[in-house]
């Protein structure tokens, strides 16, 4: 009962995503600044919308005699491709966003991990395309690829899809440009606790 709550949950995120895609307008940005991240993964996500459109042609064709399986199966088959293009506009309308004392990584609508810059031991840009799972690190791959490592002074927590609560020190994740990403971040940190002041 659980699992088919959060999964309702998750769908009904996607569907929103998909209505502020389309009105062009994005979610939980305002008073931040919004980092991208989807560019290493729209033309594969199209590329699977479109492949999921082929198959709801072809199961239309071999179907066609059977009306009652024909219609159940093409509004699965239709479902299906509205969700992988809800997934992707769900990366656009919610973006990784810096916002006064805390940054927020997000991932389409089922991760949002909020981080304290305080917390933040440091960033840097690092390309990586092999994630292997550990304790205490969290690795949102987009494109199969990373390109942001923070390390952290102390576990922040994590909620996985299904709710269990995890503890994080390492996060790796993607944004379309990396460099001006962690940059953000560096001067925002220094904001929070700038160098004494030299002696005259």
């Amino acid at each position: 009962m659980r699992t088919a709550l959060v999964l309702a949950r998750h769908e009904v995120r996607l569907l929103v995503s998909l209505v502020l895609w389309a009105a062009r307008r994005t979610h939980g940005t305002q008073g931040g600044r919004a980092f991208g991240y989807v560019g290493g993964q729209g033309a594969m996500m199209f590329g699977f919308a479109f492949v999921c459109l082929v198959e709801t042609v072809a199961m239309s064709v071999l179907l066609r005699d059977w009306p009652t399986v024909h219609a159940v199966v093409f509004v699965l088959d239709v479902y299906g491709i509205v969700i992988v293009v809800a997934m992707h506009a769900a990366s656009v309308v919610r973006p990784h966003v810096l916002e006064g004392g805390s940054l927020r990584i997000r991932r389409a609508g089922h991760v949002d991990l909020r981080i304290p810059l305080e917390k933040i031991a440091s960033v840097r840009r690092e390309l990586r395309t092999v994630h292997e799972r550990a304790d205490g690190e969290l690795n949102l791959a987009i494109g199969a690829q990373t390109s942001v490592t923070l390390e952290l002074t102390e576990p922040v927590p994590h909620f996985t899809f299904l709710g269990r609560r995890r503890e994080v020190r390492l996060v790796r994740c993607h944004a379309d440009d990396a460099t001006a990403f962690v940059r953000a971040i560096t001067r925002a940190r220094s904001a929070l606790s700038p160098l004494p002041d030299r002696p005259v």
